[in-house]
């Protein structure tokens, strides 16, 4: 690892033609990925990444590249060449670095790392023989598990020396299910922040369990209806919707650059007034957690909507800097090779006051989602299609027989001014966030919600 030192001279060999700000973001990773198909383990692999990337600001122009030379020699040579694209005057340099104080601490039973390759390919293995086993109507079945620890060290020309270790576990289970020539899929994952102790709360068997009988319940599910309808989003449904229909259009570039509905709506009322929505990295074992964002700025829980109004949007350094405001510590990058952009990380609308019972109940007719799908959302409009993966007809108040095919068609900032109901529940899933070719870890998550009318794409009328 370089010297403070040695940091301080690359930071400076960058600004010595009069640049703004300088940064060095330092990044260790060390993966391990387990996949199983076909009732055999396909891939068992490891590997180290590692390499820093070096970032020049000139007049809100990002010069960034990238090398996996970690010598102080080399930095050096790649800051001169970044410092020669721009014509500043050049100036007298003072850099001190200081160690950055994080807001949270994240608490790991047991390290990923800690627990042998064998133990990793035997859960592999026994989630497929589970899941395999449940029914005869079973075709494929996908196990994937991952984990990575990733160790950064970020100076940048404000004084600003961040070190940090993000770990993070992924486990798969996908189940292929037909039946006279009909095929339905069910996918459970768990994951996050956290360590192998999430296998005392979810273990390997139970999570095949419940992909293979969601896939076998939407197999013998009616189809769905279509037209529009109420319908209440489960807790268990997973954040999609708040995540692509307003997140995206929080995120201060895209707001800079007048792409987002969004644009010239601070302080004013763009949600029902019962939505409350947050963006929070410091929450504990999440996939979108984190102690410092990719430019060192400790992480911190921003209220983005609230009680319908909007309060906040994402900032990293440079959208901060434009709009002269604080980072919101929403300054995300894949890995070294990327500059960092705003991003979310835990983004969820805030549990009502209102029982989930009695939301059902409220329902004479409608749809009812246990869990969303994938889907494509328009981030400059918000018009969106979603699919259901798990959902219920709800008749006279109740649950009832679990329909196939069904999708939601609207339009988010519409939708989210039409929300009636709001659950006292909070739910969470997770993902990986894609933009501007690069994707980061994230959790989505809502309480149970009530939307009085919206366009259910069906194939039963």
């Amino acid at each position: 690892m370089l010297s403070k030192l040695a940091l301080t001279q690359v930071l400076k060999t960058a600004l010595a033609n009069g640049g703004d700000f300088a940064e060095v973001f330092i990044e260790e990773k060390k993966t391990i990925g387990i996949s199983c198909e076909e009732n055999k383990i396909e891939v068992v692999s490891s590997g180290t990444d590692s390499g820093v990337g070096l970032r020049l600001i000139f007049k809100d122009k990002t010069f960034y590249a990238s090398t996996s030379e970690l010598t102080k020699e080399s930095l050096i040579k790649t800051a001169k060449t970044l410092s020669k694209g721009i014509s500043g005057r050049p100036k007298k340099i003072k850099i001190n670095l200081q160690p950055a104080k994080a807001n949270v601490n994240f608490k790991i039973r047991r390290l990923p790392s800690e627990v042998k390759i064998e133990e990793k390919v035997r859960i592999v293995k026994e989630a497929n023989k589970r899941a395999r086993s449940i029914d005869k109507r079973i075709k494929q079945v996908m196990v994937g598990y991952g984990d990575s620890i990733k160790k950064i060290t970020i100076a940048n020309s404000n004084g600003t020396l961040a070190e940090d270790e993000k770990i993070q576990l992924l486990f798969s289970v996908t189940v292929v299910v037909k039946e006279k020539g009909i095929l339905q899929t069910g996918t459970e994952t768990k994951g996050g922040f956290i360590g192998w102790e999430i296998f005392g709360e979810f273990s390997p068997e139970a999570i095949a369990t419940i992909a293979a009988k969601r896939a076998i319940l939407m197999l013998e599910a009616q189809k769905a209806p279509a037209g529009e309808m109420t319908v209440v989003l489960s807790s268990s449904a997973g954040g999609t919707m708040i995540h692509e229909a307003i997140g995206h259009g929080l995120e201060a570039d895209i707001i800079q650059k007048g792409a987002s509905k969004y644009c010239g709506k601070m302080d004013k009322k763009i949600a029902s007034s019962l939505i409350t929505v947050i963006d929070d990295p410091t929450l504990p074992n999440k996939r979108g957690s984190y102690r410092f964002d990719d430019e060192g700025n400790p992480s911190q829980k921003t209220i983005l909507v609230e009680n319908g109004v909007l309060k906040k949007y994402l900032y990293d350094y440079l959208t901060a800097k434009k709009d002269r405001v604080e980072p919101t510590g929403n300054g995300r990058r894949q890995s070294y090779h990327y500059r960092p952009i705003p991003r979310m990380s835990n983004t969820y609308i805030a549990q009502g006051k209102t029982d989930p019972k009695k939301i059902v109940k409220s329902v004479k007719k409608g749809l009812f989602v246990k869990k969303m799908g994938g889907g494509q959302v328009d981030c400059v409009n918000g018009d969106f299609v979603f699919e259901v993966e798990e959902g219920y007809l709800i008749e006279d108040g109740k649950i009832t027989n679990p329909v196939r095919g069904a999708t939601l068609i609207g339009n988010g900032p519409e939708i989210l001014k039409e929300i009636d109901m709001v659950g006292n529940d909070l739910g969470f899933e997770i993902g990986t966030c894609g933009k501007e070719g690069q994707g980061v870890p994230v959790s989505d998550g809502q309480p149970t919600l009530r939307i009085p009318k919206i366009i259910v794409g069906g194939t039963r009328k």
